[in-house]
């Protein structure tokens, strides 16, 4: 089969994991039969740099024609002055809009040979496997009135999280779906008790757990959940929040993986069904990291493992995603590991030597 792919690599490490992550796709198109039409455009601080924008109207249209999207990272130092008039990571609040990407998808996994690479006990720790679905396109990041003004008492700003009943309905059935195909147990995050937003929030995911009813559905409050991801992380399966909670949440479960670096994710267009594919953009979750770029430092992972859920959710391909997730496992069990995951005993890498080490293995049938 072949398909059409964006490629998008942006700022600092990102074109560096990027290239390990088509290193890894193309080692799978080889295994199994498959091609890919790779179109590069610019994101980010390269973008403005080139264009005067960090996401062309040209890049948005030629993203919109492929099967998937895959990027690097965006953030540039040089565009820090929160003054600026543009800024890197308006590309991709621009693309998510543009893609219509509601939904995303971080899954947060353990793997048993980093237990000991987190800073928590690995008795606690031991066994996390869950995933975060954060709403995307809407709450505080796009909610309007969004300014900042000067009056005769001063500055002001406003930023307003805002939501309807059909952004939240679309969510949360993502969260149902994803537990009906895992462990059956949805947690619902959201701040109902001062919130009007969560109020609606949690009133709208009431009514469509009916439609649910092999899911055990909980609800919790963001800031208990903050201290239950790192209390108790293994009680968790599927997670369903809005924008900023879940942006938060996810950056903080970081820490029972390891490293930023091992966390993949997934902003879809639509709701994911067995066999069926759909749009979608993938990326890790760390940022550019300018201060490790071009130095083979970064850890690809998060990118790898990024692509393998694009097999899964775009191109509908499970064994392919299932391969691409075995073959970082072997690679885990063998040893080697960048500077982020690194513990004694083990093989230090760079970010080239881990993608041919994973490539390897997939091509060999691992």
């Amino acid at each position: 089969m072949k398909f059409k792919i964006a490629v998008l690599p942006g700022d600092g490490i990102g074109p560096e994991v990027l290239d390990e992550g088509i290193k890894v796709l193309e080692a799978v198109g080889k295994r199994f039969g498959h091609s890919f039409e790779l179109t590069r455009g610019l994101i980010g601080g390269v973008a403005i740099d080139a264009e005067g924008t960090a996401l062309s109207d040209d890049t948005l249209e030629m993203c919109k024609t492929k099967d998937a999207v895959l990027f690097g990272a965006v953030g540039d130092p040089r565009y820090d002055d929160p003054q600026a008039k543009v800024h890197p990571e308006d590309g991709l609040l621009a693309i998510r809009k543009g893609l219509g990407l509601f939904a995303n998808l971080r899954p947060v996994k353990l793997y048993p040979e980093l237990v000991n690479a987190t800073p928590l006990k690995p008795e606690i720790v031991k066994g996390t496997d869950f995933i975060v679905v954060r709403e995307l396109t809407g709450g505080l990041y796009f909610g309007r009135p969004k300014r900042q003004w000067t009056t005769s008492k001063g500055r002001r700003a406003v930023d307003s999280m805002a939501y309807s009943e059909q952004e939240i309905e679309r969510i949360v059935r993502v969260g149902f779906e994803l537990a009906r195909k895992r462990r059956k147990k949805l947690t619902s995050v959201d701040k109902a008790n001062v919130l009007q937003s969560s109020r609606l929030w949690r009133q709208v995911t009431i009514e469509v757990s009916r439609e649910y009813p092999d899911v055990q559905l909980d609800h919790m409050l963001v800031d208990t959940a903050s201290m239950r991801f790192i209390q108790s992380p293994t009680s968790f399966d599927v997670v369903v929040t809005e924008n900023t909670f879940g942006d938060i949440l996810t950056d903080e479960a970081s820490t029972l993986t390891g490293s930023m670096g091992m966390m993949p994710s997934a902003s879809l267009a639509g709701i994911p069904r067995e066999g069926q594919r759909v749009m979608g953009f993938y990326e890790p979750i760390h940022g550019s990291a300018p201060k490790r770029a071009n130095q083979n430092l970064a850890n690809p992972i998060a990118t790898i493992l990024s692509v393998a859920m694009m097999f899964r959710y775009s191109l509908a391909l499970e064994k392919e995603a299932e391969t691409i997730e075995a073959a970082v496992a072997e690679t885990l069990k063998e040893g080697y590991r960048t500077y982020d995951i690194l513990s004694e005993g083990c093989i230090k890498v760079g970010t080239r030597e881990m993608g041919d080490v994973i490539a390897s293995k997939i091509k060999k049938g691992i």
